[in-house]
């Protein structure tokens, strides 16, 4: 694809000491970078972690919001390698939800130091969440299409959607404000027109995590989406969906960087000076 659009990119890099490999989040559906920006970027840097988030198309403060019922899944992919190319070395992948579909088909074209799938859409897409949804809570999923489609949303409903630990009046209100429209088309792409192909994917450490009191992706999907790849799956007790805004998101951080420092080499990241930071 050649439509490159200018892209958010809010980064934050070690003030000191030796610099690791660059980890770049992708977020997910109805949000932006900024739920990356609210604890994990700075936490990661601070660990000598270069950390970036992109704020897909048609996202946050990215191009694109007048054409967003235009952008498929295989755009996102593009925006992914279009920050990947202005970082000028290869990152760490951590997707969040849609965002972990995302990083799924980034697999599929090159691989990469590593991979986090958290709370990621699986590979067989959306339907079993869909039905899960209809069943369990229909006034959730309805929710849901009120905010793909720019219906009101209460503050109740995105508690319920995101948390199973208590969050501050003010920083749902905040999180309410950010929160937007998402892509039709990207929604039906993870459901049945664009899904994952696990035997196409490069063979790159992945980690595969999840939510115990997870509505959205539950953790049952999690555990397959872990079994699909081989690995053992993480669930952490007590959270929801938001697992990065959470109160305990400095656990499911720590869980992460200890795997991090595992697998992936400590190599020093080249100066980056082409991408759009905030």
């Amino acid at each position: 694809m050649t439509d490159a659009l200018s892209l958010e990119v809010i980064s934050r890099y070690p003030s000191k000491g030796k610099r690791r490999t660059p980890l770049l989040f992708i977020h997910g559906a109805f949000t932006a970078a900024w739920t990356w920006s609210e604890h994990f970027l700075d936490w990661y840097a601070e660990r000598g972690w270069p950390a970036h988030a992109v704020s897909l198309r048609g996202h946050g403060g990215s191009e694109g919001h007048e054409q967003l019922g235009n952008w498929g899944i295989d755009h996102y992919v593009a925006d992914v390698m279009q920050v990947i190319e202005e970082l000028g070395e290869s990152p760490v992948l951590i997707g969040h939800s849609m965002g972990g579909f995302v990083v799924q088909k980034c697999l599929e074209q090159r691989a990469f130091p590593a991979a986090v799938l958290m709370c990621s859409v699986p590979p067989r897409g959306l339907i079993a969440s869909s039905m899960s949804l209809l069943w369990s809570r229909p006034d959730m999923l309805g929710n849901l299409s009120q905010l793909m489609t720019g219906g009101p949303v209460d503050i109740d409903a995105l508690k319920d959607a995101l948390f199973a630990q208590p969050a501050s009046l003010a920083d749902l209100q905040r999180y309410l404000l950010l929160s937007q429209m998402e892509s039709q088309r990207a929604i039906w792409d993870m459901t049945m027109f664009n899904l994952i192909n696990p035997e196409r994917l490069l063979p790159v450490p992945k980690l595969v995590i999840g939510a115990e009191l997870d509505h959205i992706i539950p953790a049952n999907q999690v555990r397959d989406t872990a079994e699909v790849y081989g690995v053992e799956p993480v669930i952490f007790p007590g959270m929801g969906h938001g697992m990065m805004l959470e109160r305990d998101w400095g656990h499911v951080a720590s869980v992460m960087n200890d795997w991090l420092l595992a697998v992936v080499p400590n190599a020093p990241s080249p100066t980056m000076n082409n991408h759009k930071s905030n």
